[in-house]
């Protein structure tokens, strides 16, 4: 149980959340943080018409109090990235994966060590999605006001209520990890979730590879291989000029402008005006480029890359699958998602006909407990 006073504590900083807007307050900040073994971290941005998420804000806070970083009017922000790379410093995170991005994008830097509270849950039982709210009433019983979630984060100035769901967002994680993290070393868990954490954390840090970019398009299987080749070149395109530009891959060209390119294969800038797909806008823009990138890829036929849609046979493989990760959560009590998704059992699958390696996500900790078994289902299977 995490006790009243910590809640009351925590809940009284979240009231009085401390501004840092100048370099002598970041640096007071700093000296506090120094002192600690835990801190609580999370990030406000926006993300709407650019590629990278523009950071906003970073909250910290050791369950006593709430520092809030306000990036858009600090130039220096080298004492925060200094907390982020501070070996004696865990850093608690709820559901990271989008913080270590922007942190990323920002800093060029990853917090090391960390823990995500949102895994933890997921390893205790609870929903893998968990979000940080539901995560708050379910340990702390707490409710969160969640109004804000929406905010612009990038306007200035910030309003009181802003601030204080800011903090709020934060001031419980220290808390939270320590019951947390000793409900998962009774049960041996505790390195599941480093290892699940590490990662997360490589992961963050690789950009996506602009001629796969295609492979994330829904309706590129039902393509043909002049087609697909092209939605590929199309797909690498967008990518680069969307990273190029910082400008959010829709605003270059929406998937389905790509996919009508890529089907249809227009040769003339009047076949281009007739597609439903373009905006006049981004015909205007890219006509020349979009031509030249079919006219080299218009008699493309080797063989490339394709996520085909499985058979009969693989489709009931899959079903044994789901069913085995059900029966091994259930006695596990953990959230089947923390042991492997449709997707990810799936890219198992496709790996295990291939001769591929077993993807990242189902080796490690997962190997032993469920990995091995799900191979074994899917050669059994094959074989009969």
């Amino acid at each position: 149980m995490i006790d009243t006073s910590t809640i009351d504590s925590a809940l009284h900083a979240a009231t009085q959340p401390l501004l840092l807007e100048n370099a002598e307050q970041l640096r007071a900040a700093a000296r506090n943080w120094s002192e600690q073994a835990v801190l609580g971290i999370d990030t406000e941005f926006l993300r709407e018409r650019t590629y990278r998420a523009e950071l906003g804000l970073v909250q910290v806070s050791d369950g006593t109090t709430a520092w809030l970083v306000d990036t858009m009017r600090l130039d220096d922000l080298e004492p925060l990235q200094q907390l982020l790379t501070n070996p004696a410093i865990l850093k608690v995170f709820h559901s990271a994966s989008e913080d270590l991005e922007v942190l990323w994008n920002r800093f060029g830097v990853a917090p090391r060590p960390m823990a995500d509270t949102q895994i933890a849950c997921a390893m205790l039982g609870q929903p893998l999605q968990m979000s940080y709210h539901h995560a708050v009433k379910w340990m702390i019983g707490v409710e969160v006001d969640k109004e804000q979630t929406r905010s612009n984060w990038i306007r200035r100035p910030l309003n009181p209520a802003q601030l204080h769901y800011a903090a709020t967002d934060v001031v419980f994680l220290p808390a939270m990890l320590d019951k947390l993290r000793r409900d998962l070393l009774r049960r041996g868990r505790w390195s599941w979730l480093e290892e699940d954490v590490a990662t997360m954390i490589d992961n963050s840090q690789q950009a996506i590879e602009s001629e796969r970019a295609y492979l994330r398009l829904n309706g590129s299987s039902n393509l043909d291989m002049t087609a697909l080749h092209l939605l590929r070149a199309l797909a690498a395109w967008r990518e680069q000029s969307a990273r190029e530009r910082n400008l959010a891959r829709g605003f270059v060209l929406p998937d389905a402008a790509l996919l009508q390119l890529a089907s249809r294969k227009p040769q003339s800038a009047q076949e281009l005006a007739e597609l439903t797909g373009l905006h006049p806008k981004a015909l205007n823009r890219y006509q020349d480029k979009l031509l030249n990138i079919i006219g080299q890829k218009r008699d493309a036929l080797e063989p490339i890359e394709q996520a085909l849609p499985l058979d009969k046979q693989q489709r009931r493989v899959i079903d044994a699958m789901r069913d085995l990760v059900q029966r091994e959560a259930k006695l596990l009590q953990v959230d089947p998602a923390i042991l492997a998704s449709k997707k990810q059992l799936e890219a198992l699958l496709r790996a295990q006909a291939s001769g591929s390696a077993i993807p990242e996500r189902l080796r490690g900790w997962r190997e032993p407990i469920i990995t091995g078994k799900l191979l074994g289902l899917a050669v059994t299977a094959h074989s009969g």
